[in-house]
């Protein structure tokens, strides 16, 4: 199993027009006071150890001074990144692969997010209605299935799963939706399946939805969902910053892994998700480092299902020397 490794060194590279100043975030950690550091991210379970790093002060010990803005996915902060309005975000591996296909200049940094392997425990899965006819994943081809957002991660490894059951992952109509509006979408047969993750997982099953199945277990073997990432060119001029986001965020993700209580605790000063939900929901998996071999079967499934047109070379998207 390959596994992201720290940085080097970074050549200078020249970009597009489009990456915009990377001024917020340009002073090199060792300077004079933190490095103001801007970091997108998504309103769920999978983001706590960030929030559990910023209480626990690791950024600030590594010289950050950490800013967290929400957006509505990793899709949604690419373009920020790119801009130069955010010097990281967090978001779901197949939006950076999707990105190199286009030839955007990002880079993964770091862990995010990462299945548990068990789909006991797993905190995403795909869900029916109770009394739907559909009883195993084939019998989503020519179905209708919501996910968050298109051509992401939970629309390919849905297709792997329908495609692993005998199903033809062609035929699978998938629409656009929100997570908390995924539970009435079912209830009121607006849609025949739908991906969700916790708490989203939780409240469906808690109104009598029935779990068809794990995509992310049944897609690839210890799968990274999600992992920060920023720009070339904040990488190119700020290497010894990204190196100290790294080094916060590896400290976070086994805070967090190891102190499941305070995620429990943490999760509804960001969200909206009850502290009752909390206590029950399923977490992610919180390794300290991506599964590279993981994103690279990503890749080959999307050019496999046609979101890109050849397989990306997860190597060259990866923040390394």
């Amino acid at each position: 199993m390959r596994r992201l490794t720290p940085i080097a060194a970074f050549p200078l590279v020249v970009l597009l027009a489009a990456c915009g100043s990377s001024d917020p975030g340009s002073t090199a950690s060792g300077s004079d006071g933190p490095v103001p550091v801007t970091v997108a991210v998504i309103p769920i379970v999978d983001v706590a150890p960030i929030y559990l790093g910023e209480q626990q002060g690791f950024f600030e010990e590594h010289g950050i001074d950490l800013t967290l803005e929400q957006q509505s996915g990793g899709a949604a902060a690419v373009p920020g990144v790119v801009a130069g309005d955010f010097q990281f975000a967090f978001g779901n591996v197949s939006s950076v692969v999707l990105a190199g296909a286009q030839d955007l200049p990002l880079r993964m940094v770091a862990e995010g997010a990462s299945s548990t392997g068990d789909p006991s425990t797993d905190f995403g899965g795909v869900v029916v209605a109770a009394d739907s006819p559909i009883t195993s994943p084939a019998d989503l081809a020519g179905k209708t299935v919501a996910i968050n957002n298109l051509k992401n991660i939970n629309e390919i490894t849905v297709r792997a799963m329908v495609e692993k059951a005998g199903g033809d992952p062609a035929s699978v109509k998938f629409v656009e939706l929100g997570f908390p509006d995924m539970p009435a979408a079912i209830a009121g047969g607006k849609v025949d399946a739908a991906q969700v993750v916790e708490p989203f997982l939780t409240a469906t099953t808690s109104q009598g939805d029935r779990l068809l199945g794990d995509n992310y277990t049944d897609a690839v073997d210890d799968l990274t969902v999600a992992a920060y990432f920023t720009s070339e060119q904040y990488l190119a001029e700020n290497a010894d910053v990204v190196d100290d986001f790294r080094a916060a965020i590896e400290e976070s993700l086994q805070y967090a892994q190891e102190h499941p209580d305070e995620v429990r605790a943490i999760v509804p000063t960001y969200t909206k998700i009850t502290a009752e939900v909390a206590q029950q929901i399923k977490l992610p998996a919180w390794p300290q480092e991506i599964n590279v071999d993981s994103v690279q079967a990503v890749a080959e499934l999307m050019q496999k299902y046609g979101i890109t047109s050849e397989a990306v070379d997860v190597e060259e998207l990866l923040a390394t020397s």
